[in-house]
């Protein structure tokens, strides 16, 4: 497992507050018996009309994990922990080895336990993955880190702007944007992530809202497609 120890957890500094939040009455739910001492505490998790019940799973247990941090006071650290499990299991081969039936529990326990180490995972962050190898829910593990990022959104009031451009942006040009896409929203929080788009030529754009429904695009290749719209080729007329 060498890719284990070889994968690069890159993640942006938050200096966001500690936020606390008012529980509601929850669920307890033991998830194996195996472990006893590894339970979460689920609250009351709806489906939006005709969401699958891996999506259903998954907010479960993103809001679990999110309930259980904000308990601890430590919604940042987890958020930063969520991220760090997203970059591991990014590597197919991370992915592949917990997803083959074939391979022990115990033998992926151990594992976790690498990769808490090398992360510098909380122990109940590290906790929390150990339940979902146990519970054999690996499989839905990006749609819970994207329920966790809806659930941390809401709780901080943070607006999630992606920045994608041709190179990485220096962190004044960044900040900049924070504070453009901060103004629009209205949100307390701007929180960016980056992402390498070599197509766009040069420039850059953002994407906020919901489900990143609001664009800014200042990318070249918007420019030239919106110059090679306005080119009419039938009207030109060659001089003979």
């Amino acid at each position: 497992m060498a890719a284990l120890h070889q994968t690069a957890a890159s993640l942006q500094a938050k200096l966001l507050p500690t936020i606390r939040i008012s529980r509601t009455t929850p669920v307890n739910l033991s998830f194996s018996a195996t472990f006893p001492s590894r339970s979460l505490r689920l609250g009351h998790h709806r489906s939006h009309g005709g969401a699958k019940m891996s999506a259903t799973a998954a907010g479960s247990y993103a809001a679990a994990l999110a309930e259980v941090a904000a308990s601890n006071n430590t919604l940042d650290a987890t958020s930063s922990d969520v991220e760090k499990i997203e970059s591991v299991f990014a590597d197919s081969q991370v992915f592949d080895f917990f997803a083959n039936p074939t391979i022990g529990v115990e033998k992926k326990l151990e594992v976790v336990d690498e990769i808490a180490t090398s992360s510098s995972l909380q122990p109940h962050s590290a906790n929390f993955l150990k339940i979902l190898v146990d519970a054999k829910r690996i499989d839905i593990l990006k749609e819970i880190v994207t329920e966790f990022e809806l659930v941390y959104n809401k709780i901080t009031n943070t607006e999630l702007a992606v920045v994608s451009s041709v190179v990485q942006l220096e962190q004044q040009h960044l900040a900049q944007i924070a504070k453009q896409v901060q103004k629009l929203s209205g949100a307390k929080n701007v929180r960016i992530k980056t992402q390498i788009d070599p197509s766009l030529v040069a420039g850059f754009t953002v994407r906020f809202g919901n489900s990143g429904s609001k664009l800014i695009d200042l990318s070249v290749k918007k420019q030239l497609e919106e110059i090679a719209a306005q080119i009419d080729l039938g009207n030109i007329q060659l001089a003979v």
